[in-house]
């Protein structure tokens, strides 16, 4: 029986520990009949992104190509023809989750650290560089204060595509992560500078980029983040195309049950998790459904993985309406409202946006299409409800407010 990988998002690690892994390797083969050069996935926490992001790194990576191609043996990828661009490539792979910082000074500090670190990863290149380019990458690679940390991506491509004679692959992973914290703590335009030439210089018309992929939660655009980037396409839980591939689909979860001898459970399963819809898919919470595997209880594991600032900071200025809204909603009902799917982090922190932003967070679903940008919304599943009221309905309502409600 495999093992439960409750917290691993490391693909190597899930093969070589045979434990639980929900095939979607077909991922790569839509990545690469999709045309877009910059991709942007924009998908709730816990449902996978950075799982997805590790397997395309074994998947591309020129290092130790012929070691990482047998942990794709049986896999979906293995009967496609673009498993002939394993191993083709160099990649770069860097996930902002962990800058989390208060200010921009330490936030400054945990950048320097988390970039010297992937430059040290390519410190073989080395020996290619000229005397100049060496310099640069040797402030970067040693955390020196004066270095072209901005500029740390771009470069890295440049001097990659030098080394290897091949296009690079370059994997941002909650790429929304230190922008988002950064607007909690007061320094976004502080940082805003510095990500948009980190990410930008980087993404934009780079001649040594072969693709670029990004995760997050949210779209962060404000002041023009993103504004030259002519070349990426966003993917949310609006589309249709990839739509299956974060989350578990019903055929995968009944699977998994069956496989832990617990298929009885799949009603219950199915009210407690199922109920997402991305696109044209119905999906399962997978934090969920790996950790009800483990523990075999019915229970909201979702409850404590976030903090949930954004929300939370709107639903303390909610008005009456969005407080009515809330109380339907929690009462099982369907609400109407227009979802442009292209909010940025400044428009999100109106409360008059407030859906928009539990619908990209996990906790709203749709329900239905009704128009052009009006939709019908609902909470997804009874895991959903019982951490909703703890986590919305006590801050816009208080407790006694609620239990007269409930009542």
């Amino acid at each position: 029986m495999k093992k439960i990988p409750i917290g691993v998002d490391d693909f190597k690690k899930l093969i070589e520990n045979n434990a639980l892994y929900i095939d979607k390797t077909k991922f790569i083969t839509e990545l690469l009949d999709d045309a877009a050069e910059v991709k942007l996935f924009i998908r709730p926490r816990r449902f996978g992104k950075t799982l997805n992001m590790s397997t395309l790194k074994y998947f591309f990576d020129i290092k130790n190509a012929s070691e990482n191609r047998k942990l794709f043996n049986g896999l979906d990828i293995e009967k496609s023809v673009y498993i002939s661009e394993q191993g083709k490539y160099p990649v770069i792979f860097i996930s902002m989750k962990g800058i989390k910082t208060k200010n921009w000074e330490y936030c400054l500090y945990d950048l320097k650290g988390l970039i010297g670190d992937l430059y040290n990863e390519f410190e073989y290149i080395r020996e290619v560089l000229n005397e100049s380019e060496l310099n640069t990458f040797n402030k970067i690679w040693l955390k020196e204060d004066i270095a072209e940390y901005k500029n740390a991506l771009k470069i890295l491509t440049t001097y990659l595509y030098k080394y290897y004679k091949k296009e690079v692959i370059l994997l941002i992973d909650e790429y929304d992560t230190p922008l988002i914290t950064a607007y909690k703590y007061g320094y976004y335009d502080e940082a805003l500078p510095f990500f948009k030439v980190f990410y930008g210089e980087a993404l934009k018309t780079n001649p040594y980029l072969k693709m670029g992929i990004m995760t997050g939660i949210i779209r962060v655009i404000k002041a023009g983040i993103f504004s030259d980037l002519n070349n990426l396409k966003v993917y949310s839980i609006l589309n249709e195309q990839y739509s299956d591939f974060f989350g578990f689909t019903q055929s995968e979860v009944e699977k998994a049950l069956k496989d832990f001898n617990i298929e009885y459970e799949l009603p219950d399963v199915k009210s407690w998790y199922d109920g997402y819809r991305f696109g044209n898919s119905e999906l399962y919470n997978p934090w969920s459904i790996l950790n009800f595997l483990q523990s075999k209880e019915l229970e909201p594991y979702w409850v404590g993985t976030s903090e949930n600032f954004l929300i939370k900071n709107i639903l303390k200025e909610a008005t009456i309406d969005t407080n009515d809204i809330l109380e339907n909603l929690f009462n099982g009902e369907d609400v109407e409202e227009a979802i442009s799917g292209t909010s940025d982090l400044s428009i999100l922190m109106d409360s008059k946006e407030v859906w928009e932003l539990l619908l990209f967070s996990g906790y709203l679903t749709i329900n239905k299409k009704i128009d052009k940008k009006l939709y019908s919304l609902r909470l997804p599943n009874r895991e959903i409800k019982e951490l909703f009221k703890d986590e919305f309905i006590d801050i816009s309502f208080g407790e006694s407010q609620f239990i007269k409600t409930m009542e």
